[in-house]
């Protein structure tokens, strides 16, 4: 039987299909397309309330991916809100954080991708730096730039080379969280591209860019094949 992989995913008050405008919990078809293709079952996880509800689902779940998504409120990590940072989603900020804890508690593989990312490193005692440029297209558009692994990291063995990645972001990775270490960098800048957990009891990963928005499965593939173990 594939892997279950637990992705989770806005909740947005207003969205339209069809003859509906409803409140709905949804996610970009990329990230489920994705898990597919790698070889897992997908399973859409939208926010709920409690911590308990949060252990309950990594319970059942072979893997978990924290997606991407709106700007992780400041106060998390002990900051007060840049003018540039967007209006907080504090009911996705508590359930997520609630899921990469089950995770890490129970050694529940886990990739961060974006948000993901950099919720990983929040809910390790990390910060987040609020505004950088050239990270992003327009609006609604993804930019793409290389990334360089970092030699001898998890990262490394599942890419390589620098890799050219789809990336939609204004923040990024300031101080790292606690266990954390650095696994792949911005070639242009050196943005803190993606982190990962040396000693955890399973595959911990969170990268800054998109896979999902684009073709090569590799990074997936690797969660899916620790969720397989």
């Amino acid at each position: 039987m594939p892997p279950l992989i637990g992705i989770s995913t806005y909740l947005e008050p207003s969205a339209s299909w069809g003859v509906w405008n409803l409140p709905a919990a949804l996610l970009p078809s990329g990230y489920h397309r994705l898990v597919q293709r790698a070889g897992g079952l997908a399973a859409l996880l939208p926010p709920d309330g409690t911590a308990g509800s949060a252990a309950a689902v990594v319970s059942r779940l072979d893997g978990l991916v924290v997606s991407g998504g709106p700007d992780v409120e400041p106060v998390r990590y002990g900051a007060d809100a840049d003018p540039r940072t967007g209006p907080p989603a504090r009911g996705r900020d508590a359930w997520e954080l609630a899921l990469i804890d089950a995770a890490l508690t129970s050694g529940t593989p886990l990739l961060g991708i974006c948000r993901g990312h950099q919720l990983l490193n929040v809910s390790l005692g990390g910060t987040l730096l609020q505004h950088l440029d050239d990270h992003a297209g327009p609006p609604g558009v993804f930019d793409h730039h290389e990334v360089k692994p970092v030699p001898g990291t998890l990262l490394a063995g599942i890419l390589p080379e620098p890799v050219t990645v789809p990336t939609f972001h204004h923040q990024s990775v300031a101080r790292l969280g606690e266990g954390l270490i650095p696994s792949a960098h911005a070639t242009d800048d050196g943005t803190v591209e993606a982190v990962e957990l040396p000693g955890a009891e399973a595959f911990v990963l969170g990268v800054q860019w998109h896979p999902e928005a684009g073709d090569d499965v590799r990074v997936m593939r690797a969660l899916v094949a620790a969720a397989s173990g």
